[in-house]
């Protein structure tokens, strides 16, 4: 908290909240509220809560990330990329299991934020990163697909592919005003964003529909009022439904999966910000601003929230320079429930399927998908895809960790490849600077070893020292190119002292840099080689042996 208001007040130092940027971020925040609206309630919906959490949502977390988070424009609140985890939470363990696993998700980040994992989160390689947002993509467009055709599917599991298949078999059954309502609001929202700059299109969208749906009444069409009964104009009692100790310990495993896709899309949110208006974020810092917006969503009512994209995109460009228009964003909201709740029973849920439609084309960024399957090397593909694969049909924790591991194999693998072992000829040694000056002991056999020697690579400098032809008097190895050593590595040395000692070769070593040094020393390495055994160069070896 101290951190984040010192960096309110040092905002204020510099300008960012003096009178000039008052309007700009006034605007700002005003339009960004207007886009917040349809999506809020849409991701709710789609997420299994009810429209109105959505706002709740939007209004607590956008607030607590703007005062408490990393960056200032960040604009927080239900996004596309949790619909698929939510959904499913809420299927399993009801809303208010929903709420209780935010708040657990909230704790962790906040956890997450004071241990300082927020740079590690940037480290998750991007073929993972397009395979589960591409995943998550197809999931929503799926699970809008009943809401669109206006039918009602046949009870099935929670996986991906049981749900598909009811649907497919409902798709006879499809209300043909409800298409029409769908396709109608689909065209708009996609024409919209193409010809209407200044004017959200979603928005758009939903006026027109609900407009429509009020003075046609579309027999059969489903909407707000006819699903939820419309929304409150009050607040939720404040509080969380816990229940017993044992509903946390179940939860624990969803938690972790919101604050882990939190952490990941708010960071990306923030890195993006810093790219379209010129600031750095605190990625420690914004995600205790998530945990904490994710503490308080449950507590007023609403579910998990992280840092959207689009929104965060929209308030930058639309002149928000601050941690105002954020404000501005959320006082927009509450206002949006105390006066506009009634008409919004007219709402139809194929045209918030629609806008989600367009937010899963946007999310799933088919394009990049396609090229990196097309350009990226065989290796990234396969992650890319096993990604993709494992986030629709079983789960995202399992898909980001299952990439993750496979990209870390990955790179060993091509680490370990990066290491050379060389013997070095009395013709490239001669060529060396200053070698006219002196010259190698007899029986002498030279080797250079390039690049980390870790676990990985260990058994490629074992096996090629081990199956040297000759054993000569003295075995010099040369260091200066190897910059890291982890102790498979000084196991895998230790064993070429040992077995080149056994057969009478005297080992050295040369040109070995600070930190190596000072691995070995405590691996007790260099006693095992003895006094005289380590040189700062082979020319020093030379001239000392002769």
């Amino acid at each position: 908290m101290r951190r984040s208001m010192i960096a309110l007040l040092d905002a204020r130092r510099a300008g960012l909240l003096g009178r000039a940027h008052w309007l700009p971020n006034l605007l700002a925040g005003l339009t960004v509220g207007v886009v917040a609206v349809p999506l809020a309630m849409a991701f709710a919906i789609a997420s299994g809560a009810r429209p109105e959490q959505g706002l709740y949502t939007a209004i607590a977390a956008g607030l607590a990330t703007t005062v408490f988070g990393g960056t200032r424009m960040q604009i927080s609140g239900p996004t596309g990329a949790f619909v698929a985890v939510l959904a499913t939470i809420t299927a399993e363990h009801g809303i208010g299991g929903l709420a209780v696993a935010t708040f657990l998700a909230g704790l962790m980040l906040v956890g997450m934020g004071l241990a300082r994992l927020g740079s590690v989160l940037k480290y998750i390689p991007d073929p993972v990163i397009v395979g589960f947002t591409t995943g998550i993509g197809l999931i929503i467009f799926v699970g809008q697909l009943k809401y669109f055709l206006g039918v009602t599917p046949a009870a099935a599991g929670t996986h991906f592919h049981q749900q598909l298949g009811a649907l497919l078999g409902a798709v006879p059954t499809t209300h043909l005003p409800t298409l029409v309502v769908g396709l109608c609001s689909l065209c708009v929202v996609v024409a919209g964003s193409r010809v209407m700059r200044r004017v959200p299109s979603p928005l758009v969208a939903l006026v027109l529909a609900t407009l429509a749906q009020h003075a046609l009444h579309f027999g059969g069409v489903a909407t707000i009022g006819t699903q939820f009964g419309g929304i409150p104009r009050s607040w939720p009692p404040l509080g969380l439904p816990l229940q017993d100790f044992t509903q946390v310990v179940r939860l624990i495993g969803p938690a972790f999966t919101i604050a882990l896709l939190g952490a990941i899309e708010s960071l990306l949110s923030a890195t993006i910000a810093d790219g379209m208006a010129g600031t750095r974020h605190d990625s420690n810092q914004e995600l205790i601003g998530q945990g904490i917006a994710n503490i308080l969503s449950p507590l007023v009512g609403g579910f998990a929230a992280t840092g959207a994209i689009a929104r965060t995109a929209t308030n930058i460009r639309n002149g928000a320079t601050g941690p105002l228009a954020g404000i501005v964003h959320s006082l927009f909201l509450v206002a949006v429930i105390v006066v506009l709740a009634p008409l919004a029973a007219d709402v139809p849920l194929a045209t918030l399927a629609a806008i989600l439609f367009v937010v899963a084309w946007n999310m799933s960024d088919v394009g990049r998908f396609l090229r990196l399957a097309r350009t990226a090397p065989r290796p990234d593909v396969a992650i890319l895809l096993i990604t993709f694969a494992l986030t629709v049909l079983t789960d995202l924790v399992v898909a980001v960790n299952t990439g993750v591991v496979l990209s870390a194999l990955v790179f060993m693998r091509r680490m370990a490849q990066s290491v050379s072992v060389e013997e070095q000829s009395t013709e490239s040694l001669s060529a060396e600077a200053d070698a006219a000056h002196w010259r190698l002991p007899r029986d002498t056999l030279v080797y250079r070893i390039d690049g980390p020697v870790f676990f990985a690579a260990a058994e490629k400098l074992e096996a090629t020292l081990r199956h040297s032809q000759s054993r000569p008097a003295t075995l010099v190895l040369r260091l200066g190119r190897m910059p890291f050593i982890d102790a498979t590595g000084v196991a895998a040395l230790d064993k070429i002292i040992t077995d080149f000692a056994a057969h009478g070769t005297r080992v050295a070593l040369c040109e070995v840099m600070p930190n190596v040094r000072q691995k070995l020393e405590r691996a007790g390495t260099l006693s095992r080689l003895g006094a005289g055994a380590v040189y700062a160069s082979l020319a020093d070896f030379a001239r000392e042996t002769r």
